[in-house]
């Protein structure tokens, strides 16, 4: 089961996880493959969401050693394998691709990271 994706691909408050830097840099994930969708020849576009993803995963998962969260391991593995399939994307960026992006935060946001409130 999936959560949907909103259109226009935007963060609401439906994706806060009440750690308000965290919710910050997810916003800039949305902002990051809104604009990859948005123009998907630009490889700027894309590289600045790798950035976006890449300093994110990082920050997240130095809260979970802070608090040693216990499914720390297990949601580090995920953020590998969006990693792993992020920098086997090429410019232009084919829809599916972009659909995965989209699909992959919502429900890695929802199913995943809702699993750490209050918890860190």
């Amino acid at each position: 089961m999936g959560f949907d994706i909103p259109e226009p691909f935007v963060w609401d408050e439906t994706f806060k996880v009440f750690y308000n830097e965290l919710d910050e840099e997810h916003k800039g994930l949305f902002q990051g493959v809104f604009n990859v969708a948005k123009a998907p020849s630009d490889q700027g576009a894309l590289e600045c969401l790798a950035k976006l993803v890449d300093a994110h995963f990082k920050h997240e998962e130095e809260m979970f050693k802070a608090k040693s969260y216990p499914d720390a391991e297990s949601h580090k593995k995920a953020h590998d394998d969006f990693m792993a399939t992020l920098k086997t994307i090429a410019c232009p960026v084919a829809n599916d691709k972009i659909h995965f992006a989209k699909n992959w935060l919502v429900n890695h946001i929802k199913g995943t990271d809702f699993l750490y409130k209050g918890k860190l």
